[in-house]
């Protein structure tokens, strides 16, 4: 590979050679870029939007440093587009534009940004959504391990759901199979060298939210990203001062993630999903709500495991497969770092 191919710090610089960077390998790539009367092509300060006659404007932030930047079922520009819709998503709001910030390390190669930027346009594409401003910095060698990236999404909701406006009697939804993103992951790092054909479950989840949102009767959302389902179980049920009470049985999880989590001895539970949501609905809404889910590909998996009581606020007990019960306890951390 010549230095031709590879970024420099005079990528970042705000130069001829960042603006060719930015026309050449970036800019092209998304078919999408405005969302209002100044666009991204017109390399502005900032971007407009227009505003939305009525609902609620939803901003969420994120950023991404995940590694290996290449996993099996996605890579980290597929990751921070979808994870920062996905945020969106869970609030009930439809996307509307996205902003991109990179950081990238010198000697970067072209070809893998090149690579990463068509990701992010590929999941901008499935859900028409613009990208409409962006930044772009340069780290010196070694100063960065290779790429970080942020998103900032805006979104409109006709009214923005909460992840804890719920109470006893409530059901306890998951869109999907768990633990696909953290494990697959850790499978392909090379301190452990798994073989498995297991892929992360990466992917925009708005379409699914959709349906879902349409059968009506959704209470809360939220996205078992770090910490995973027993994470986002132990928030939703300490915001709202209830119980959460899940079944064990009737968590979805594939094979390959209970034989990666047995072998390293980390809970399926405890680890990212990132094209997952956990939906919590009143309960003469739930089976509609699964029917909308499973009509979905994205949500074919789709169950229902629990329900929400109030036997002990605050608390999530897990009904395990031989039939005990125990406290699932908020995890201290995702025990796989850069998850996401």
């Amino acid at each position: 590979m010549s230095e031709m191919d590879k970024i420099t710090a005079m990528h970042g610089a705000g130069g001829a050679m960042m603006d060719r960077l930015l026309r050449e390998h970036i800019l092209t790539e998304f078919s999408a870029r405005s969302a209002g009367r100044i666009g991204l092509d017109a390399l502005d300060d900032g971007a407009t939007i227009e505003l939305p006659t009525e609902g609620e404007l939803v901003v969420t932030t994120d950023s991404h440093v995940v590694k290996p930047i290449f996993f099996p079922g996605g890579d980290i520009g597929r990751l921070a587009a979808a994870g920062t819709l996905n945020d969106l998503a869970v609030m009930g709001a439809r996307p509307l534009a996205l902003t991109l910030g990179l950081i990238l390390e010198e000697g970067f190669p072209l070809a893998d940004l090149t690579r990463i930027i068509s990701s992010i346009a590929g999941v901008l594409d499935e859900i028409g959504v613009p990208l409409i401003a962006g930044d772009t910095k340069v780290m010196g060698k070694g100063e960065l391990d290779r790429i970080a990236i942020n998103t900032t999404g805006i979104g409109v909701a006709a009214h923005a759901v909460s992840d804890s406006a719920i109470s006893p009697g409530d059901v306890v939804i998951v869109t999907g199979t768990i633990g696909d993103h953290g494990m697959a992951l850790l499978a392909c790092r090379e301190e452990f060298h798994l073989e498995t054909k297991l892929e992360s479950d990466v992917a925009p989840i708005w379409p699914l939210v959709e349906r879902a949102l349409a059968a009506g009767g959704i209470k809360a959302m939220k996205d078992p990203t770090r910490g995973g389902l027993a994470a986002v179980l132990n928030e939703m049920a300490g915001k709202a001062n209830v119980t959460i009470e899940v079944d064990e049985a009737e968590i979805p999880i594939r094979n390959p993630v209970r034989g990666i989590g047995s072998l390293l001895g980390i809970s399926p539970l405890t680890v990212a999903n990132e094209g997952k949501a956990v939906i919590v609905t009143a309960p003469d809404r739930a089976d509609a709500v699964l029917r909308a889910l499973r009509a979905h590909p994205l949500g074919k998996d789709a169950a229902i495991i629990g329900k929400v009581t109030d036997e002990y606020p605050g608390k999530v007990i897990l009904g395990t497969e031989v039939g005990g019960r125990r406290f699932l306890e908020m995890p201290l951390g995702d025990p796989v770092p850069r998850i996401c």
